[in-house]
C-alpha cells in the first residue's frame, strides 16, 4: 500500500513549529505494510487544502491527513473534508459520550465549541482521540479488489499519536496489507558513525544478501541509531531474521550498544542501579543539573537517586563537595584533580554508593590554548576508589551539555557493566 502524508496548518509553513507528525505517521505506517512515498504541507487555505486532497486521492492508496480539526475559526478541515467526499455532518454520540466523560475528568464545563467538536462527516469511521477532543475520521472507499483509505487526524502531536497507536495501527493491522515490515533500532553511544560502521564490517555479512533485510545508520549529537528493517510474508520469518541481524550486529558492536529500540541511556542505568541497590548522586559544573534532569525523568529513580549538587561557581565546589582549594589554585577548575575531588566528595557528603561529576567549559567564551572550549572532565567514584576521563565537545553549548551529559550517563553504565573505558 502506497500513501501520502498531507500536513496542515500555517505554522508548519512558516516555521513556527516543527513538523514532527510527518516522521511519526511515516515511521508507524511503514510497520503495517503502508509506504509513505510523498509528503505534503499544505496552509490554512481551502483551495490549496482540497487540491492536496484530490491529487492525493487520485493516486495513493493511503491518504492520512493531520491539522485543522480543532474547534477555532481557523480549524477548517473538517468543512473540507464534508465538502470532498460530498457528505454532511451529523452528530455522533460516540463522540459525545467520549467527550463528555474527557470533559468530567478533567472537571471542564461544556461548551459551545465542545458541541462543535461532536459533528462528525456522516460517511466516516470515527477514530477515537483518548487524550483530546478532536476525533479522527476514517474512510473507504472501493479500488479494485482492494481498498483505499482516507484518514484525517488532529495536528496536536499528542492526540494524532495516541490515535495512530491506539485506533489506526490495529484497524490496519487487521486489514492485512500482504506485506510485514519489522523494525529494531539498536541504540549506540561513544564511537562516531565511521568508526561504528568499521566495527560492523560487512554490511552483506550482518543483513545478507537476499534484499529483504536493511541496516541504516543514523547519526546524532548523543551517538548513532542503528536501525533494521525486515521486510516479509510472515510474522514469525520477519522476527527470525531481525534477531539474526540483531546478533550479527551485537557480536561485532556489544560495548558500545545501551538499549534498543524505546529505552534510553538513563532508562539502562536506571535499571542497573535498581537491580543492584545501588545510590547515586551527581556534582555537576558545566551539565548544570542535565544528567539530575535525564535521570529523574524516569519513574521510580528515587529508589536511587539521592541528590544532586549544582556546583557552578569555586566557592560551591569548595564548601558543598569539600573540594580542596588548593587543587582548584593549582590545577585550575576543569582539571582531572578537581573532577575527581567533585566525584569523591559528592559520594562522601551524599552518602551514597556513586557518584559522578562534570567540570568543562561550554563555551562560546572562556578557553584557552591549554584549555580549549568544549573540554570537559567527567568524574566517576565509588567503594574502589575514582577517576577522570577526558573529552572535548564542540563549541556548541547546548549539544555540549547534551554530549557530557551522555557521556557521564555511559561511563556509569560501562562502570556497573564493568566494561573497559576510555582512558
Amino acid at each position: 500500500m502506497k500513501a501520502e502524508i498531507i500536513t496542515i496548518g500555517d505554522e508548519l509553513l512558516i516555521g513556527q513549529v516543527i513538523n514532527t507528525n510527518q516522521a511519526y505517521l511515516a515511521e508507524k505506517l511503514n510497520t503495517v505494510g503502508v509506504f509513505v512515498e510523498r509528503m505534503t504541507t499544505v496552509g490554512d487555505n481551502r483551495a490549496a487544502i482540497l487540491q492536496a486532497f484530490r491529487s492525493a486521492w487520485g493516486v495513493f492508496d493511503v491518504v492520512c491527513v493531520t491539522g485543522g480539526l480543532g474547534p477555532t475559526h481557523d480549524d477548517i478541515t473538517k468543512k473540507i473534508v464534508c465538502e470532498f467526499f460530498n457528505t454532511d455532518l451529523i452528530r455522533s454520540e460516540e463522540v459525545f459520550e467520549s467527550l463528555k466523560a474527557l470533559f468530567a475528568k478533567r472537571n471542564w464545563p461544556w461548551t459551545k465549541m465542545a458541541e462543535g467538536q461532536v459533528m462528525v462527516p456522516q460517511t466516516c469511521k470515527v477514530l477515537r482521540n483518548s487524550t483530546g477532543t478532536a476525533p479522527g475520521m476514517l474512510f473507504e472507499e472501493p479500488n479494485g479488489m482492494r481498498k483505499k483509505y482516507f484518514v484525517v487526524m488532529p495536528g496536536v502531536p499528542f492526540e494524532m499519536k495516541s490515535i495512530v497507536d491506539e485506533e489506526l495501527l490495529p484497524f490496519f493491522e487487521k486489514e492485512r496489507f500482504g506485506t510485514v515490515v519489522r523494525h529494531r533500532t539498536l541504540k549506540t553511544t561513544g564511537i562516531g558513525e565511521s568508526m561504528l560502521a568499521e566495527e560492523i564490517g560487512s554490511i552483506e555479512a550482518v543483513i545478507g544478501t537476499e534484499g529483504t533485510t536493511t541496516l541504516a545508520f543514523l547519526p546524532n549529537p548523543l551517538g548513532t541509531k542503528l536501525r533494521i528493517t525486515v521486510r516479509e510474508t510472515s510474522v514469525e520469518a520477519a522476527e527470525q531474521k531481525l534477531a539474526r541481524a540483531e546478533q550479527a550486529i551485537r557480536s561485532k558492536a556489544q560495548k558500545y550498544i545501551y538499549s534498543s529500540d524505546e529505552m534510553d541511556l538513563e532508562d539502562v542505568v536506571g535499571a542497573l542501579l535498581q537491580e543492584r541497590h545501588w545510590t547515586l548522586a551527581v556534582a555537576e559544573s558545566c551539565t548544570g543539573g542535565m544528567i539530575a534532569n535525564r535521570i529523574t525523568n524516569v519513574s521510580g529513580s528515587s529508589n536511587y537517586f539521592n541528590r544532586a549538587f549544582v556546583t557552578y561557581s569555586n566557592e560551591s565546589k569548595i564548601e558543598l563537595l569539600s573540594v580542596p582549594e588548593e587543587l582548584i589554585k593549582n590545577y585550575g577548575a576543569v582539571s582531572r584533580e578537581v573532577a575527581t575531588a567533585m566525584a569523591e566528595g559528592a559520594r562522601k557528603n551524599a552518602g551514597v554508593d556513586i557518584a559522578l561529576s562534570t567540570t568543562g567549559i561550554a563555551g562560546p567564551t572562556g578557553g584557552t590554548a591549554e584549555k580549549p572550549v568544549g573540554l570537559v572532565w567527567i568524574g566517576f567514584a565509588d567503594s574502589a576508589g575514582a577517576l577522570a576521563l577526558k573529552f572535548n565537545f564542540g563549541d556548541n553549548r547546548l549539544r555540549f551539555k547534551e554530549r557530557a551529559s551522555q557521556a557521564a550517563l555511559e561511563l556509569l553504565r560501562r562502570k556497573l557493566l564493568k566494561l573497559e573505558t576510555q582512558k
